[in-house]
């Protein structure tokens, strides 16, 4: 039913977490995005922004022809809204959810992704950007740890709010912070990792990490894109 085009990014575990957990079938087609598979011209048709995950559903809600969806929030909503989980089952429980949701696509994803990239992959340490992103990084667990302090999940019950923020929380090493600081970040953190879909996810994942190219292999494809790639 569903054709899942994935890496094993942060972005990508968030839709094999969404699916396990719904128990929705799906197929994976893995988009290599270290060996340059997301400039093929057949995933762009699907993901012009040529970013994975992007999904295709042959058998939408409506149906007719099958639809094409790209951004991980997009996704998570589209899918949400499909099966009728994990979105709020009324206003004031969906609106909560949907705000953290856009929190996570606009801050915590950005941030902890510039945090890898000049801790991790940046040729030329920076001390600047890397103290600005670890410690905006750390403002934003902050807020996840205040937000969680009376409520066992982000939206009170699991939602797509949990699943588009739990894999930018996986890294937390490498993003310069210890779960220690954030009690109740540290125990939704635990609770989410032993659910069984969450596993099941990750189990997937493993099939694919042998592929990963080092960062030397692979920084010039993810990091030396321009106007003229898009162009190209």
């Amino acid at each position: 039913m569903i054709d899942l085009y994935y890496w094993t990014t942060p972005n990508g575990h968030k839709i094999t977490m969404f699916l396990e957990e719904v128990e929705l079938p799906y197929t994976i087609v893995p988009i290599n995005i270290g060996k340059g598979d997301q400039f093929q011209p057949e995933f762009l048709k699907i993901s012009p922004n040529n970013r994975i995950p992007a999904i295709v559903d042959h058998k939408p809600m409506e149906g007719g022809e099958a639809i094409s969806v790209f951004e991980s929030g997009a996704i998570l909503l589209y899918l949400a809204e499909k099966t009728g989980k994990l979105i709020g089952e009324d206003l004031r429980s969906r609106v909560e959810v949907l705000q953290w949701l856009f929190w996570q696509m606009a801050g915590l994803g950005p941030m902890a992704g510039q945090n890898h990239h000049f801790n991790q992959y940046a040729p030329e340490k920076i001390p600047y950007a890397i103290e600005r992103y670890v410690k905006e990084t750390g403002r934003l667990y902050a807020v996840l740890n205040q937000r969680l302090s009376d409520r066992e999940f982000i939206g009170g019950s699991y939602s797509i709010a949990d699943i588009a923020a739990y894999p930018w929380i996986v890294p937390y090493d490498c993003q310069g912070q210890n779960l220690q600081d954030f009690p109740h970040l540290k125990r939704w953190f635990k609770t989410i990792r032993e659910r069984p879909a969450t596993i099941r996810a990750y189990e997937k994942a493993e099939t694919f990490k042998s592929q990963n190219l080092s960062v030397e292999e692979s920084q010039s494809v993810l990091f030396n894109q321009s106007a003229s790639t898009v162009r190209g």
